[in-house]
């Protein structure tokens, strides 16, 4: 086994991301008395006008740092694949990381639910739109990139493919089922898009060379 430099070591902040992001899930829903995470956003745990706006709003910004860090790094890593289909969707990935860590940080719910305001169109027309289908895009070329490359990456391409199948059942599912539930459809995009980002940070650890 070679031996790791700073470089791969940094990858790993992509697992400390998604730590981050369930505790501001967890601790962020214990301090909001009424909140139910079946029936609600994510989202709305970093509303405006939420209870659990400082503490939620505070584990999501170490979040968007480390999310953000791996993307960088892994950007780095993956100059060096042979399949460019595989490097141009890491690089969409990581701009998507991007856009959700600046976009949701300027313009967060002003109120739990959808209350009509601009920001609030914003965040959930605008931004979700452009960070779901930049998502879709790269995920489907990793995938590509990763089936048709090196063995070494066949993993990743099935990995892209079933996070993939989860942001579309959450995003379809979001639309359609009843408002009981409808906070575990969305969970489905949100934790797919936050998890995929550890596994390349896994990836940068283990298997891109620098």
């Amino acid at each position: 086994m070679k031996k790791k430099n700073l470089i791969n070591w940094l990858c790993l902040s992509g697992i400390l991301s998604i730590i981050f992001y369930l505790l501001h899930d967890i601790v962020g829903g214990m301090n909001y008395p009424s909140y139910n995470w079946m029936g609600q956003a994510v989202s709305d745990l970093t509303a405006t006008d939420a209870p659990s706006f400082v503490i939620a709003s505070g584990f999501v910004t170490v979040y968007k740092i480390l999310s953000c860090l791996c993307s960088a790094i892994i950007c780095i890593l993956v100059k060096n694949e042979k399949k460019k289909t595989l490097r141009i969707g890491v690089y969409l990935f990581s701009i998507m990381n991007l856009i959700s860590a600046i976009g949701y940080a300027l313009f967060p719910l002003s109120s739990s639910g959808f209350d009509g305001s601009i920001q609030s169109i914003i965040h959930v027309y605008v931004l979700t739109a452009i960070v779901v289908l930049v998502s879709i895009i790269s995920l489907i070329l990793i995938a590509i990139g990763s089936l048709k490359g090196e063995n070494k990456h066949k993993l990743l391409g099935i990995l892209a493919i079933i996070s993939l199948i989860l942001m579309f059942i959450g995003a379809v599912g979001s639309q359609n089922v009843s408002k009981e539930i409808f906070g575990i459809f969305e969970r489905f995009s949100t934790y797919s898009a936050v998890i995929f980002t550890g596994i390349l940070g896994i990836y940068g650890f283990k298997v891109f060379e620098n």
